[in-house]
């Protein structure tokens, strides 16, 4: 309801970094167990929430994703023997290719940013090396110029030539056309990334995120050190291109 406190699991980072743990993660009998606080949707959404696992429980194909990928999570640690502490194991990569296997996937199709043409001919020859057929889609398909959108020339990235815009749907559509098991992004912009996902008749998965500045790591904004996360703090993103209203 509008009068209650917004969900807000992100404070939860406090008492992780003082206990180690939180409610979330902690066994329901411990007696150590953090207290849940007043905004915990495990607290005020329980419905929600355990309607929700449920669905996790049955023969569907959500509830055969759901047991798969805890299965996954489990493989990309090794334990280290005489310790409780685990050791990561496998990339993205390797997930990927464990997730697919194991959900019996055959055909896998790549979403793909025509900047990284490259990369993902490399994620090509190792998904057929472990015994998938890969298909891929880029962007840019059909040469189609930016002004077709309905934007002005001033909003291209170089204003005065010919710049083809990118067509999320098309590729969504062509990969559901070939009847591809599972969809990969790799390095779709903001937002054409989320009209990939919606319009894909398979369960889409992200490989790339596409951040120019930082080589596709954009996580690395969110370190304390880093300085585009202090600036990011204190100036708002301007989406004008430098260019004042007038």
């Amino acid at each position: 309801m509008a009068d209650e406190t917004p969900l807000s699991c992100v404070k939860c980072s406090a008492v992780w970094q003082k206990q180690g743990t939180t409610n979330c993660w902690s066994d329901p009998a411990a007696a150590n167990r953090p207290g849940r606080p007043a905004y915990c949707p495990s607290e005020r959404e329980g419905e929600i929430i355990t309607d929700s696992f449920q669905r996790y429980q049955g023969d569907d194909a959500d509830a055969k994703l759901a047991r798969v990928a805890a299965v996954v999570e489990g493989l990309c640690y090794q334990p280290l023997p005489g310790s409780d502490a685990v050791n990561a194991r496998w990339t993205r990569v390797e997930d990927t290719i464990a997730l697919a296997k194991l959900m019996g996937w055959k055909k896998i199709g790549l979403g793909t940013c025509i900047g990284l043409l490259e990369e993902s001919n490399r994620l090509v020859e190792i998904l057929t090396a472990q015994g998938f057929e890969a298909i891929s889609v880029c962007c840019k398909a059909g040469s189609i110029d930016k002004l077709e959108l309905g934007i002005g020339e001033e909003h291209k990235v170089r204003p005065g030539t010919f710049e083809p815009a990118c067509n999320p749907i098309a590729q969504a559509r062509l990969l559901n056309q070939a009847g591809t098991a599972m969809n990969i992004i790799v390095g779709l912009c903001v937002g054409h990334d989320m009209l990939f996902a919606k319009h894909s008749t398979a369960p889409v998965t992200t490989l790339v995120v596409k951040d120019r500045v930082t080589g596709h790591n954009p996580v690395a904004v969110l370190y304390g050190q880093n300085f585009y996360y202090k600036r990011l703090q204190k100036q708002q993103v301007d989406v004008s291109g430098g260019k004042k209203e007038k």
